[in-house]
């Protein structure tokens, strides 16, 4: 349960990161009027319905990649898992929907060096790096970008069972 609880406290820090950044919001054809600009919405594993990405737009989701558990002869045990973080927003200026992308991810970005650790028990991997790329793809009024993220966990010990 390790990783959910990392996902869930990742959800909390990424909205207490970036609570006061309104964004704008695409009017959908359902819509009568254009949406009010908010807060980016921030998902653990999966959006509510992928078909439908751009309608969710401006989000930041949350993935667990990869894990690790291991452990060296003589050594204690570690564990450690590869988060790649999703970045969406919509905007109707070219220029300025790519600067809207940049600063969502920015905010992530500083905020996770500057705290460092998250629920007082998941600690950024700063030795593995934390890389950012924005999507280079022609999608506008929509821009996308991704963040790697790794994270030192606490290791789960081995229970050995005596028989007597």
């Amino acid at each position: 349960m390790t990783k959910v609880v990392l996902l869930e406290q990742l959800k909390v820090f990424t909205e207490e990161a970036t609570h006061d950044l309104i964004l704008p919001v695409a009017r959908q054809k359902e819509d009568r009027e254009q949406p009010a600009p908010r807060t980016a919405e921030v998902y653990s594993t999966r959006l509510p319905d992928s078909r439908a990405a751009k309608k969710n737009a401006p989000y930041i989701l949350h993935q667990v990649i990869t894990g690790k558990d291991e452990q060296a002869p003589g050594q204690l045990p570690t564990a450690s898992v590869s988060i790649r973080t999703i970045f969406c927003v919509h905007h109707p200026d070219e220029q300025e929907g790519g600067l809207a992308l940049l600063n969502l991810m920015e905010r992530l970005r500083i905020a996770l060096l500057e705290k460092g650790a998250i629920g007082g028990q998941f600690i950024l991997d700063r030795t593995a790096g934390l890389e950012s790329f924005i999507y280079p793809e022609d999608t506008a009024p929509y821009y996308a970008g991704e963040m790697i993220s790794a994270w030192i966990l606490p290791a789960v010990a081995r229970r050995v069972a005596c028989h007597g």
